[in-house]
């Protein structure tokens, strides 16, 4: 059985940090319920500011005690290097312009200019050559600086005026607290050692590099408030140039937010810039903050790490150019995100809109809603310098000879980078609070059934929360509130949009509404349970076979492979354990045994397994569901089951995509196809799919996780990319001819290769219900599909491939006519 509340060793959380006014007070551990008489005594980060239609005069007052500077307000002696006053931004761009390797950069450009112009024979070879040549590079060398000052300026963030930031504070606090009502909270412990560190940081001219998570704009607003609040340094928040938008582009840029673009090409002037910038902030103490996910996750799980900004981070400490840097990894999570409706509409393939300032304004009407509350943790923060030693050490005492133990390898550099990026997410995971609306949606998505009663509802939300504590995590818990009053609260948030509830019956039933939303929630507890889902997902090889426990009975050996099947095909999707597989497996295992979800039959010879196993028991030889969790419906094994079923869906899906892309003639074997539509086509095949009943789940067709697929299958060969150097030209692809199916003498593909045999070594682990059962009809069935697609999608290459001849004939042309008129001249 699964251990009770009793028996788990719930760890004491740090109190919370309540700041109203001047005053600043320790509360217990996790958020205390208000006194339901008096809801603006709320306990937040952020105090409750005064409504103009409340309270005039006390509205009025906090503005000018805002504007003013009074007290903590003033921001005039913060912890960190100075910032806000006149001048700041003329100081940086000199001293960005003024680097060795931004000028180094123009010299080697305006040569590579003058080389170019010189086989042309722009110069002559009269004696006046080298005068024209060194005044051709003068003009060329102005003409870069000017370039480089221009997109200087346009770049930096501009900490100029202490009464717009005053202002810029209390306008972000007043909209903040309107959609999140219940205000930031953070843990008191995390805070006085976050002001420890940046006072240290600050006496040695370090930087803080904040990491964060990102799944939402309020991400970046949260954090510059609680730096604001607590009297540390602003950070330079590195953003996309999409927010640069008229009026908004400002009001970011002077409150830290530092322009960059989307995508550097091959622009090495802009790159060396970058460079230049992140130097010169860390060089001097200047915090950054910097979204390692790249984007915001429209999934609600982690995305795995983006390295452009971090590489140049990694480089400036890596290079010596500067001395040390102190990470901080920051979890931001939310009772409610704002965007997860635009996000839908993303992953279900609808284009990105264009940021405005009128949607960010008025998303969701945000300004009149109530969304519970925001939690932001810090993880304990560590030397960049000292992690770069402990790596190339470690490297080193494994295997000394390897290249990888070069520190100027680029083997070495792209080891460190990665292993700093998966870092970074693994910590950011340690100190994750899970909110309430995440415990809710994770049950009402994990359980079989349409709906459920209350008194379950609660009961599963309790078992959730200590499996959760049991695993290490944090429950943002509401003090002696008790369950059913904090479900009350969280569906509330979450709204009947996404939670039904059916009241006129003998007990309240609630049920998911908007199951792809809500899965959104989910997915910020699935990185707990990780290895429990793949090892259940597994042993459902076995399972979904029926019959008795004999039948069902799954040997490790077997086990352990379709384990490390999953883990690999998902390795883009989740992080996982150091430890390894086996490892991971042997204790995963032992704890399932513990909570009562399997039993464990272990060999009492000197049976050896391929491998030795990390534990002090026998060897395990089979794996089975334990009496007591058939005796309630394996519910638990269920559980783990219901988390990764999704994910598994759309890997399956992406890879009967990859059917659709075999050549429905031998004479278009070399044709390539467009990469977005592919993954558009995937999504439609993905959608039929669904509405016909062979997929159990709509959000498999979801954007992000078939583009995860798709990367999978890029790196193992199965397809040929073919990447693109301009945006006018869309990257494409193909089928790798050793994963092609062949088709049978009336053209149809046949179910057999290795692609067909990958996907059928995927849907072992699918989900069967009483609509869908894997089988030579369902196969049949998926496979015309995907041909029929596949055969429409080799259309429109054809066509498109005339135009874009005829296109090519015309430039031709038009190259030609301008070359012969050269000529002339």
């Amino acid at each position: 059985m699964s251990p009770t509340k009793a028996e788990i060793p719930v760890q004491p959380s740090a109190p919370d940090l309540e700041i109203l006014g001047d005053q600043v007070t320790i509360h217990p551990g996790g958020y205390v319920e208000p006194p339901p008489q008096d809801e603006a005594s709320e306990r937040n980060l952020v105090e409750h500011m005064a409504r103009f239609r409340e309270s005039p005069l006390d509205f009025l007052r906090e503005i000018s005690l805002h504007v003013s500077g009074t007290g903590w307000r003033a921001y005039d002696d913060v912890i960190g290097q100075p910032i806000y006053y006149q001048g700041f931004s003329d100081n940086m761009k000199a001293a960005v312009l003024g680097t060795r390797m931004l000028q180094q950069r123009i010299q080697d450009l305006a040569d590579r200019r003058l080389d170019a112009e010189e086989k042309q024979g722009l110069f002559g070879q009269d004696l006046e050559k080298a005068q024209r040549r060194s005044a051709r590079k003068e003009e060329i060398v102005t003409s870069l600086q000017e370039v480089a000052t221009t997109l200087t300026d346009g770049m930096i963030c501009k900490f100029e005026s202490r009464r717009f930031i005053r202002g810029a504070y209390y306008l972000c606090t007043q909209l903040l607290t309107r959609a999140y009502h219940q205000g930031i909270h953070v843990s008191s412990e995390e805070v006085l050692r976050l002001r420890s560190v940046a006072e240290t940081a600050a006496k040695n001219k370090h930087s803080i590099i904040f990491l964060p998570c990102h799944r939402s704009h309020v991400d970046y607003v949260s954090l510059q408030l609680i730096c604001y609040r607590l009297g540390i340094a602003l950070p330079t928040v590195v953003a996309g140039d999409n927010l640069k938008m008229p009026v908004l582009g400002a009001f970011l840029q002077n409150a830290g937010a530092m322009w960059i673009r989307r995508s550097f090409g091959n622009d090495a002037l802009y790159t060396t810039l970058v460079q230049s910038y992140i130097d010169t902030l860390l060089q001097n103490g200047f915090n950054i903050e910097c979204f390692i996910e790249g984007g915001r996750s429209r999934t609600g799980k982690l995305l795995s790490p983006k390295f452009g900004i971090l590489s140049f981070l990694l480089d400036s400490v890596l290079s010596g150019r500067v001395e040390d840097a102190i990470i901080c990894p920051v979890s931001t999570q939310y009772d409610k995100v704002i965007e997860t409706e635009s996000y839908i509409s993303e992953l279900l393939g609808q284009p990105k809109p264009q940021e405005n300032l009128r949607d960010f304004l008025s998303a969701s009407s945000v300004l009149s809603l109530k969304l519970g509350r925001v939690d932001v943790r810090f993880h304990e923060p560590w030397s960049l310098h000292s992690f770069i030693i402990e790596q190339r050490a470690r490297v080193s005492d494994v295997n000394p000879s390897s290249a990888l133990s070069d520190p100027l390898s680029r083997e070495s550099r792209v080891r460190l980078l990665r292993t700093l990026g998966y870092r970074a997410l693994s910590d950011i995971n340690a100190v994750s609070v899970v909110m309430p609306t995440a415990l809710i949606g994770t049950v009402l998505l994990t359980l079989r059934g349409r709906g459920v009663g209350k008194s379950e509802l609660v009961r599963r939300v309790e078992w959730l929360s200590d499996r959760v504590r049991a695993k290490g995590g944090r429950v943002a818990h509401f003090a002696g509130a008790p369950t059913s009053t904090i479900i009350e609260r969280g569906l509330d948030v979450l709204g009947p949009g996404l939670v039904g509830t059916i009241d006129d019956l003998p007990e309240t039933t609630y049920y998911a509404v908007d199951r792809f939303q809500l899965s959104f929630y989910r997915n910020m507890t699935i990185h707990l349970f990780i290895s429990e889902a793949l090892m259940c997902a597994a042993m459902y090889t076995k399972v979904k076979q029926g019959g008795g426990p004999e039948n069902q009975r799954i040997s490790f050996d077997e086990l352990y492979e379709q384990v490390g099947f999953l883990s690999f095909i998902f390795r883009g999707e989740f992080i996982y354990p150091t430890a390894g597989l086996l490892p991971n497996l042997n204790r995963t295992l032992l704890g399932l045994e513990s909570d009562g979800v399997i039993t464990l039959a272990r060999s009492q010879s000197s049976e050896k397994r391929p491998e030795p196993l990390h534990t002090d028991s026998n060897n395990i030889v089979s794996i089975e569901l334990s009496p007591a969790e058939r005796k309630i419906g394996r519910e638990n094994f269920d559980f783990y089951n219901f988390l990764l079923w999704p994910f598994i869906e759309s890997t399956w899906l992406g890879a009967v995509a990859l059917m659709s892309l075999t050549p429905p003639a031998p004479s278009q074997s070399e044709t390539w196809l467009d990469v977005r539509k592919t993954q558009e086509t995937a999504q439609l095949l993905g959608k039929t799919l669904y509405h016909q009943g062979d997929l159990s789940y709509f959000e498999a067709v979801n954007k992000e996780t078939l583009k995860n697929a798709f990367q999978l299958f890029e790196e193992e060969g199965m397809i040929q990319v073919r990447k693109s150097s301009s945006k006018n030209s869309p990257s494409s692809i193909r089928l790798s001819s050793e994963w092609t199916p062949k088709r049978d003498e009336q053209g149809l593909i046949v179910p057999e290769g290795k692609l067909w045999d990958f996907i059928e070594k995927i849907a072992k682990s699918r989900r069967e219900g009483k609509n869908r059962r894997d089988g030579a009809t369902v196969s049949t069935r998926v496979i015309r599909l995907a041909d029929l697609v596949g055969k429409q999608l080799y259309e429109s290459a054809i066509v498109e491939g005339d135009g874009e001849n005829v296109e090519s004939q015309k430039r031709r042309g038009r190259r030609k006519r301008e070359g012969d008129g050269r000529a002339r001249l």
